[in-house]
């Protein structure tokens, strides 16, 4: 038996819909700009430039239903509405037409933003960790086994903040198709079940302030809502860590 020099952390999972088994969660990736319409939004044209990835931490997956404190050092918290996809079957180097073979299923997910840090990070020509991988920044809803509902090419992504649409689109939309994507982060990274890839969010992204209600929903798949306090002590007991 293995002495630790303090407390282990639980293993940060998400539910899988139907089931009472979880989803442990190994590592997060993150895809850039992979909706056209987002793409303009931020500045840049629309392109089949190879897609980039950036990750965040494993912990900071947040339930569906939880409340979750304002995050520290911004004034411009943003939401970022994705489909999320669940690796079940490890791989490196996966040829495009076996990708999803390795596909455990998808969930709805928010890519919480630090908009101004990421920006003056992105400014500077540095990386945008503290941007985007901070502290419950990765609410995810339940995981759809694919199994269950196959490998959705298309249907309804939308995002409303207390009952007002701000994001909208289609999964046909994606610059990149999930195909393409587990492909080409397999070249990067050795895939491993329990890792979970956000593939993009669609034009739309905007503020959220303290008392806000998010609810996305993508059609076939999922609804995940959460709510935003006030910020509050980051070292008091968290609402809401795994979904």
């Amino acid at each position: 038996m293995v002495d630790y020099a303090f407390p282990v952390s639980a293993v940060p999972s998400v539910s899988i819909s139907g089931t009472g088994a979880r989803f442990p969660v190994h590592r997060i990736y993150c895809v850039g700009r992979n909706y056209a319409e987002h793409a303009k939004e931020m500045g840049f044209q629309p392109d089949r430039e190879a897609p980039f990835f950036f990750a965040k931490p494993a912990d900071a997956v947040v339930a569906d239903g939880a409340v979750i404190p304002y995050a520290l050092s911004t004034a411009n918290l943003h939401h970022e509405m994705e489909l999320v996809v669940a690796i079940g079957v490890a791989g490196v180097n996966i040829p495009r037409p076996r990708a999803l073979e390795h596909v455990f299923g998808y969930a709805p997910g928010l890519d919480m933003t630090r908009r101004d840090l990421q920006l003056a990070a992105r400014d500077k020509g540095r990386p945008w960790d503290v941007g985007k991988g901070f502290d419950q920044s990765a609410p995810i809803g339940a995981i759809r086994r694919a199994a269950e509902i196959g490998h959705p090419e298309r249907g309804r992504i939308a995002l409303e903040v207390n009952g007002e649409l701000r994001q909208q689109s289609d999964l046909s939309e994606l610059i990149w198709s999930v195909t393409e994507l587990v492909a080409e982060l397999s070249k990067l990274f050795v895939l491993q079940p329990g890792d979970l890839l956000f593939t993009g969010t669609p034009a739309g992204v905007g503020p959220v302030k303290p008392g806000d209600r998010l609810r996305g929903s993508i059609e076939g798949i999922g609804d995940i809502s959460v709510s935003i306090a006030p910020p509050a002590d980051p070292l008091a007991p968290a609402s809401g860590t795994s979904s």
